[in-house]
């Protein structure tokens, strides 16, 4: 039986009074109230049937409404928002961010997957009189081409934040844009915000530094969200580089993959390990038989185990991992590395060594070989 207690509730139930609250809540910011000509009749009747359809937020997919319109100005305020920007929103569910920006900018682009969140959002709009400021793309944000726009501002769902952010930063098909203002999960936003020498400096904070700068705005409190999510967030900026590195993404994304396998190790004893000589040798014999070796730019997850054996597969004689191994701990020694932990290097740092690594003929990524 639906509400029974002993099921277990993975989402929540908003009513349509529960909904008309929190669409009030936006009194200061509407010009007149969305619920104010609502059909008086019957409560037999269809239109009340209709409007009393709940709208359930599953919190497995992030849907998490913030309801606080003052962090809502607040957020718009700081994301330095201008009459003349088109602004890309993820995510927008129910509008309440989007409504907010409509009064701010000359556009809003909004990439929406549900379509019954794409139903409201269209709806409040258009009783506002601002559908024509509004452009919803309905569909999977990490599978969706953008538009150009000026600046993404967005209170984005957990589950795709290293993704996303790695689309926004690293999609070539995308056009430049002035920076993205991101409400993130607390924890996720202090790995990503995390400086060489903090213990929180990771793959995901050494990738997104090489191409952007990221900035604390201020802390959100869960409860200011509905459904209360168990974590509090935090509003973070990214403003991308103007000048872009002279590194091959590919291979530094597979580089940093393994310099940050055990980041509290020396470089030294992870470049000791058997698995990794045999893992750059692989990639040398992949090229050779016209193999392929994907290393894409999700990035968030740091020191997994190995799953498996790296290097199987190759055939290689003893004294030939022997050889390899020495020739990558002399880069290691040359450059004065081979004692730093990946945590403690600098951006400028990483760069270095990774020039060392490929001028002594060590790749990190297959299709490196192919383009050099």
């Amino acid at each position: 039986m639906r509400g029974s207690i002993f099921q277990p509730r993975p989402y929540l139930l908003l009513s349509h009074t529960r909904l008309r609250h929190v669409f009030r809540s936006f009194a200061k910011l509407n010009t007149f109230d969305p619920f104010e000509n609502e059909s008086q009749e019957g409560k037999g009747g269809k239109d009340a049937e209709a409007e009393e359809e709940p709208l359930y937020l599953h919190r497995s997919r992030g849907q998490h409404l913030l309801t606080n319109q003052r962090v809502l100005d607040a957020i718009v305020g700081k994301a330095g928002v201008e009459r003349t920007d088109t602004v890309l929103e993820i995510g927008p569910g129910t509008g309440n961010l989007t409504l907010t920006l409509l009064h701010h900018v000359r556009h809003v682009i909004a990439v929406e997957i549900d379509q019954r969140m794409i139903r409201a959002l269209n709806s409040r709009a258009s009783m506002l009189g601002l559908a024509h400021q509004l452009t919803v793309i309905s569909g999977d944000a990490l599978k969706t081409q953008f538009p150009p726009f000026d600046l993404c501002v967005a209170n984005i769902p957990y589950g795709i934040s290293s993704p996303l952010i790695a689309k926004l930063l690293f999609d070539q098909t995308i056009t430049p844009f002035r920076n993205a203002t991101l409400l993130l999960q607390k924890e996720f936003a202090s790995r990503l915000l995390a400086r060489p020498g903090d213990s929180a400096f990771n793959r995901l904070a050494v990738n997104v530094q090489l191409v952007a700068h990221v900035q604390h705005l201020m802390g959100v409190s869960k409860r200011d969200f509905v459904p209360c999510p168990k974590v509090d967030s935090s509003l973070v900026k990214i403003v991308p580089n103007s000048v872009k590195p002279n590194v091959d993404l590919k291979e530094w994304w597979a580089f940093t993959r393994t310099c940050f396998c055990k980041k509290n190790k020396t470089l030294g004893a992870i470049f000791r390990q058997k698995k990794k000589v045999l893992e750059l040798m692989k990639r040398r014999s992949m090229v050779r038989k016209g193999g392929n070796d994907e290393c894409g730019f999700v990035f968030e997850d740091d020191e997994s185990e190995d799953d498996g054996e790296e290097g199987e597969g190759v055939e290689v004689k003893g004294g030939e991992v022997s050889e390899f191994k020495e020739k990558v701990l002399s880069v290691l020694k040359d450059g004065g590395y081979e004692d730093k932990r990946p945590s403690k290097l600098s951006i400028d740092q990483f760069l270095h060594l990774l020039t060392m690594f490929n001028n002594g003929g060590i790749r990190f990524h297959a299709r490196y070989f192919e383009a050099h």
